[in-house]
């Protein structure tokens, strides 16, 4: 009896401890608004454990009570905010406050955005994923040239340089995931080394907001983004075939991408390019094949707070170029200009001989992040490129597999930047760069360098202030000074040095060494002070009406090709020659754009005018002879100049499955100073697309193109008369004609078919000059000596996993 009293007082004071825990603890706390602070009001807050939940009031607090002490987990969600979770162990009264992030078009995740834009009063246009896979197995510059008011300077078929508003190489910056490219861009046949299949989007930027990339920016400016993942737990990927019939060749690209719900991520990306000979529509171009290895590597955190995103790019490129453009002077030029056909056509070949590019490109960055309550973002940049280009020519003896140039660069950069969110209607963006350059001409190739070796160190500052008038009003303003110095050591002839330029009496402090032979040592050393600035406009209006105005000033420091190249170019066959008198290019740019923004029906147009002074240009003046021949000779010199026209495109949704997308661009270039047209501008050109979609059969999209490029009346006249040696007479040499007007249709088709499930197999048939026309673009410099490409029949492959 005694021992069953026991166990029941026992078991009451195990009861009566149970039923009497502290139920009785209250959990109170604020959310608030990250970046500056203030309530959020009717957030949802919620223990999920509990199935407890609650909201914010008007001074963004709430309150729990009658809770038991153990953990708490947490949920926090506002519309537009990102979802907040949190653990607390509850052991007593306490009070938090809870930070979420307001801003929509700042979350980290894959998100509908009504505005992707880099900023309200930018004047820019885009290319989606879809697009980009379109042109896997081409370049930046073709996928580009779909954009109106964008053009490219071709070298062949294979080499292709970005244009924008008829302006190219040191005044375009083209930024390859938040890293600025540095590839010797300062040559017409040098085209960006970059993969397209590593990007999602690319923006490409008319207008003056730039300054946060450079001061140099006089045509615009592209940016290549990469995708942003959501912050989940997946594993997907990619992978393309593309078979072509003109070239006998295509590529393969593979992707596939590790998220996790922590917010890591790694991507891995290959994709290998191979073509033989191209076609035109009646010969073989003979020795215009592509051999092209490239691949990137990205690994990240990814979350509000911070994070940080870490990348690795390279790209090795092998291109021929036209063995028939490999003249040896100017007596076979003028027989190829004259010529129907290439002096040399062989049988298809997959093998690239002589004259050829190679390219390696390594790219590097690491890139952290750290957000601060109620002030912005800090991120800090650091990257690096190794750029090593080799150009080879016909040579025999022991220097039969020695390149004609052989150029190493070399850049890194440290970038801190400063988001200042605080205020919800400006928003500051400012930050400083620190980048250092090395170019190192490599000896042994048994010629002099075109360009020397050379170091170059920059330092810059900007500030963007991005402004909300009201609901249909946005200003944005800009400053940035930058400073260079280039270092340069070069021999120089002493006869040029002396006599044809005077430098002895301009430039004496750069000569650094006594007279050898019939050179003199010099170390030529330049500083420069850039001031930069835009101003910008985006009113919006009823009918889905905007209106953007830009203005920007820019300063550009002239490249090293311009002071010091000195020589003969070997793959453009030709002598160039740089002047150390050349100064800075100031430019005054002024753009509009009015645009309906209506897929039913929508339009822009939008005209600019560029005042360029000291405008640098490199223009044919006569010929020279060397040891191999007469030769062309190009050399830079300033002038000022003016550029303007207007971009327009349309799109109509003419039915529910039926599209129409239109574009017109037109463009005048004037040399003031001599009263003539600027050389190699674009000409007027137009292209309209007819599209039937059908989401309900497999997404089937059926797309006619047209292209027409007219003929450029408006060309100055740089002919000039050589010797013939076995005429005995001088002959006409007419570089500067331009062919004429030609018009290009093509089909794209594509389908989209499941497979198991979660898989999707995407079929594309395209058709390229669908009719075979035989033309000649006047900003190809091979136009002397061939066609264009001919028809060509696309298969593609592509499967989603």
């Amino acid at each position: 009896m005694q021992k069953l009293f026991l166990f029941f007082v026992l078991l009451c004071c195990i009861f009566t401890n149970t039923f009497s825990q502290d139920c009785n603890l209250t959990f109170k706390g604020k959310v608030i608004d990250f970046h500056d602070k203030t309530p959020i009001i009717g957030a949802s807050i919620g223990i999920l454990n509990l199935k407890t939940f609650t909201t914010s009031n008007f001074d963004g607090k709430f309150e729990i009570k009658n809770l038991c002490k153990g953990q708490l987990i947490l949920e926090i969600k506002h519309i537009s905010c990102e979802t907040k979770q949190l653990t607390i162990d509850l052991d007593r009264n306490i009070f938090k406050e809870i930070f979420l992030e307001h801003h929509l078009e700042e979350l980290n995740e894959v998100v509908v955005k009504t505005n992707t834009k880099e900023a309200q009063t930018s004047i820019e246009k885009s290319i989606k994923k879809d697009v980009i896979s379109q042109y896997s197995d081409k370049s930046l510059g073709d996928a580009l040239n779909t954009i109106s008011g964008v053009s490219s300077l071709n070298t062949g078929n294979s080499i292709v340089k970005p244009m924008i508003h008829g302006l190219h190489s040191s005044r375009l910056l083209i930024i390859n995931n938040n890293v600025r490219m540095f590839d010797q861009e300062w040559g017409d046949e040098h085209a960006p080394n970059i993969d397209i299949n590593s990007s999602s989007r690319i923006d490409v930027i008319k207008g003056a907001n730039t300054l946060q990339y450079g001061s140099d920016a006089i045509g615009g400016l592209i940016l290549l983004k990469p995708e942003k993942y959501t912050v989940k737990d997946s594993l997907f990927g990619s992978s393309l075939v593309s078979l072509n019939s003109n070239g006998l060749g295509g590529n393969v690209n593979s992707e596939i991408v590790k998220t996790y719900k922590s917010g890591y991520y790694t991507k891995i990306q290959m994709n290998y390019r191979r073509f033989g000979d191209f076609n035109s529509p009646n010969y073989n171009l003979t020795n215009s094949g592509i051999n092209s290895l490239n691949g990137s590597v990205q690994f990240g955190y990814n979350s509000f707070e911070k994070g940080f995103d870490a990348f690795y790019s390279y790209v090795n490129n092998e291109f021929g170029i036209l063995k028939s453009s490999h003249i040896g002077n100017v007596n076979d030029l003028v027989n190829a200009i004259n010529s129907q056909q290439p002096r040399i056509i062989e049988d298809f070949s997959y093998t690239i001989d002589v004259p050829k590019q190679s390219i390696v490109h390594h790219l590097a960055k690491i890139e952290a992040y750290k957000r601060y309550k109620g002030f912005g973002k800090l991120t800090l940049q650091y990257d690096f490129q190794i750029n090593r280009r080799k150009e080879f020519d016909l040579r025999r003896g022991d220097l039969k597999n020695t390149p004609v140039i052989d150029l190493r660069l070399f850049t890194t950069s440290l970038q801190p930047n400063l988001q200042i969110d605080y205020f919800d209607d400006l928003k500051i963006n400012t930050g400083l760069l620190v980048r250092y350059q090395q170019n190192n001409a490599v000896a042994g190739t048994g010629s002099s360098p075109l360009i020397p070796d050379f170091e170059k160190f920059d330092v810059g500052a900007y500030v963007v202030g991005n402004y909300t008038l009201n609901k249909t009003t946005e200003l944005s303003a800009g400053f940035r000074y930058d400073f260079t110095d280039v270092n340069a050591r070069k021999e120089y002839n002493i006869t040029d040095w002396n006599e044809t330029y005077n430098y002895d009496e301009l430039f004496p402090e750069f000569e650094s060494g006594p007279v050898d032979g019939t050179d003199i040592p010099t170390n030529p050393r330049f500083t420069y002070n850039n001031i930069s600035a835009s101003l910008g406009l985006s009113k919006k209006f009823e009918n889905d009406l905007q209106l953007l105005v830009n203005y920007g000033l820019a300063s550009r420091v002239p490249n090293p090709s311009e002071l010091f190249s000195d020589g003969l170019h070997h793959s453009a066959a030709r002598i160039e020659t740089g002047l150390l008198t050349m100064g800075k290019e100031i430019a005054n740019k002024f753009v509009l754009s009015l645009e309906k923004n209506n897929s039913d029906f929508g339009f822009s147009i939008s005209p600019y005018y560029k005042r360029i002074n000291g405008f640098i240009q490199l223009i044919p003046t006569g010929i020279t002879t060397t040891i191999r021949g007469a030769f062309p000779v190009w050399e830079y010199n300033q002038i000022n100049a003016q550029i303007f026209g207007v971009d327009i495109d349309i799109n109509k949704k003419i039915s529910n499955n039926l599209n129409y997308t239109g574009s017109l661009s037109l463009l005048q270039g004037d040399n003031l100073t001599d009263d003539i047209p600027l050389i190699h501008m674009p000409a007027t050109n137009f292209s309209n697309r007819l599209s039937y979609v059908n989401e309900n059969l497999n997404q089937l999209t059926i797309s006619v193109t047209n292209k027409t490029i007219l003929q450029q009346n408006r060309f100055p006249d740089y002919n000039f008369f050589t010797f013939n040696a076995t005429q005995q007479q001088d002959i006409f040499v007419n570089i500067s004609s331009t062919p004429p007007t030609y018009s290009l249709f093509g089909l794209q088709t594509s389908a989209i078919f499941d497979l198991f499930g979660k898989e999707d197999l995407q079929l594309e048939f395209n058709i390229e000059n669908m009719f075979n026309v035989a033309y000649r673009e006047h900003l190809n410099r091979l136009r002397y000596f061939s066609d264009d490409l001919g028809r060509n029949y696309n298969l593609k492959i592509k499967i989603n996993y």
